[in-house]
């Protein structure tokens, strides 16, 4: 069940869990500005791309900015 997160987690959960940190944004808008150590899976390949590029034993932070 995804959960909204603050920064202060964010941070926690990257350096303490290791979590895996995924932004789904459209490939141009990811090549033109991406969180440092994202891994990008654009919310449309999200469900068919996630088992081969995720580790399942690994928190996963999905995160998308709207600037609208």
């Amino acid at each position: 069940m995804p959960i909204a997160i603050d920064r202060r987690e964010l941070q926690r959960m990257l350096g303490e869990e290791g979590a895996q940190l995924v932004e789904v944004l459209p490939k141009a808008e990811y090549d033109e500005d991406h969180l440092p150590g994202a891994i990008h899976l654009p919310l449309r390949r999200l469900e068919t791309e996630a088992r081969d590029s995720l580790d399942p034993a690994r928190p996963v932070i999905v995160y998308c900015w709207d600037g609208a």
